[in-house]
């Protein structure tokens, strides 16, 4: 038995996954801890999972819920830039709590996600192994690759990679207040200055919740890095749903997500692209929308604060997302295809992967309007190959093997490491 640490952002998208992940890993007797902000612990045990506080001397109890109403507030850069604050709050928190929980609580391997890079340097300075997970689409940090807070398409010429080179300096350049915590602290442990921000130095293994079909065709991928799929099991949490108003018409999803979810704007826009169509629309808000908010909303959406998204999936004909990550490949679990309207983060790279699959359409914010999202979404119900594609997509994830196929990576490296460990005594 082997007891794993994860070190993740405190964000549901990065939540929910690594969760799933980590129940995968106590179905095999191992045990699994996270290593946390305070006001995630009932979330996290509600999941199933172990909880050990970090930063209970810094952190300001309820300050996420603050966090999350501004980043609601803002897209594009603006969201980027006022990350940058609470990321750096972060990297103080692991920093200064985590060594001590690892060794209080006997982990021996870490699970971090690439988006909480101090992770990695936990790892480092501890001399423990640790596994990279990416919940979000892989950060390559290569020249060919655009970066993941571009809707750039791939294309591997030297026009490309200059401009590629040019949005990835700038990212540096912005993240410097992170890179310098994180810095402050790798100095002071005797390890090399990071230079760029989210470039994993995972060799152990680099794992993916992307399927292999849902990326750009980049070649020479390092053979570490295994493309398993959404990591999904069942979750003890219950979400009630009121099936007996569904109406039989074929229906439309629509999710924000968890932090995007306050834009009524946008679901005003959804509401009234479908509204006339013969479409039943179901919006999951999660609880960034005001009774009287739901109430004024055009036409007559189902609307419900969450939703067991799989189950309703399992009948959609289209989703309409904010192009976050879990949403999208659980859209395309089903074989249902997307309209995305990308707000900010890694959502811009999820909607050019979408484009290039040819799952979807995309429309950015900065364009969206009733007349434009519902040409698209009538586009996307009638046109069969964004149903074929998205299928295609379904094949590939169901090959891929999922929370089950990242465990048996994760066992496999573990007991890979260990051996040599014992051949080195």
């Amino acid at each position: 038995m082997t007891h794993f640490g994860i070190i993740c952002p405190p964000y549901p998208g990065h939540l929910n996954p690594q969760a799933a992940l980590a129940r995968e890993l106590q179905l095999r007797s191992h045990r699994v801890t996270f290593l946390q902000i305070p006001d995630l612990e009932s979330k996290v045990q509600s999941e199933g999972v172990n909880f050990y506080p970090i930063g209970e001397a810094i952190y300001q109890p309820g300050s996420m819920a603050e966090t999350f109403a501004q980043l609601g507030k803002l897209s594009a850069i603006k969201a980027l830039d006022y990350s940058l604050d609470f990321c750096q709050q972060m990297v103080e928190i692991v920093c200064q709590d985590a060594p001590k929980a690892i060794a209080k609580t006997g982990i021996e391997v870490l699970l971090v996600d690439q988006l909480e890079p101090v992770g990695e340097t936990i790892a480092e300075y501890l001399n423990l192994p640790f596994i990279c997970i990416s919940c979000a689409q892989v950060i390559h940090r290569r020249a060919d690759v655009p970066p993941f807070f571009t809707p750039w398409s791939y294309q591997n010429t030297h026009l490309a990679k200059i401009r590629n080179q040019v949005a990835y300096y700038f990212l540096d350049r912005s993240c410097q207040p992170i890179l310098q915590a994180i810095n402050r602290y790798r100095q002071e442990w005797k390890l090399p200055d990071y230079r760029h921000i989210y470039a994993s130095n995972a060799r152990l293994a680099h794992i993916s919740q992307q399927p292999r079909l849902f990326e750009f065709p980049i070649p020479d991928l390092p053979s570490h890095l295994h493309y398993v799929g959404p990591l999904r099991n069942a979750s003890p949490k219950f979400v009630s749903f009121p099936y007996e108003k569904l109406t039989g018409q074929p229906m439309i999803y629509a999710s924000l997500g968890s932090v995007q979810n306050t834009k009524e704007a946008v679901f005003r826009c959804i509401a009234a692209a479908c509204d006339g169509l013969d479409v039943q629309l179901v919006i999951a808000h999660g609880g960034g929308m005001s009774a009287e908010a739901v109430r004024s909303l055009p036409g007559s959406p189902l609307v419900v604060k969450y939703a067991p998204q799989p189950e309703i999936l399992a009948h959609a004909r289209l989703t309409i997302t904010h192009a976050g990550m879990n949403t999208t490949l659980d859209s395309f679990s089903y074989g249902v295809p997307v309209v995305a309207i990308p707000i900010t983060f890694e959502q811009p790279g999820t909607g050019a992967r979408i484009r290039s699959t040819g799952v979807g359409e995309v429309l950015s914010l900065r364009k969206l309007n009733i007349s434009r999202l519902r040409s698209l979404i009538k586009r996307v119900l009638t046109e069969n190959s964004y149903k074929k594609n998205a299928q295609r997509i379904q094949q590939s994830i169901q090959l891929s093997g999922g929370v089950k196929q990242a465990a048996n990576i994760i066992e496999r490296v573990t007991q890979s490491q260990r051996s040599e460990v014992v051949e080195a005594i």
